[in-house]
């Protein structure tokens, strides 16, 4: 029985090691990938979320004054056509 024992514990040691080998190759892999994501990224000449909230908050105004505007113009032609009569 202790020889299985010796045998056993020598194997889940080997197993282990393994493991733990494993465990370094997948992070070293996961790094490189991010690390390549991050490049391409880069490359891309993507915006930052912050930015593309500035630029729509920008647009949005700029299309709320666009209909302010709209509306003072269409009340002047109105008037316009009124007083023209």
């Amino acid at each position: 029985m202790q020889t299985r024992n010796a045998v056993l514990d020598e194997f889940a040691r080997v197993v282990s090691s393994a493991m733990g080998a494993a465990s370094g190759v997948r992070s070293e892999v996961e790094s490189r990938i991010r690390d390549q994501f991050e490049r391409i990224l880069n490359q891309m000449d993507l915006v930052s979320r912050a930015e593309f909230e500035v630029m729509k908050a920008v647009a949005v105004a700029a299309r709320e004054e666009n209909e302010s505007l709209k509306e003072k113009l269409e009340t002047l032609e109105s008037r316009l056509e009124r007083l023209e009569k």
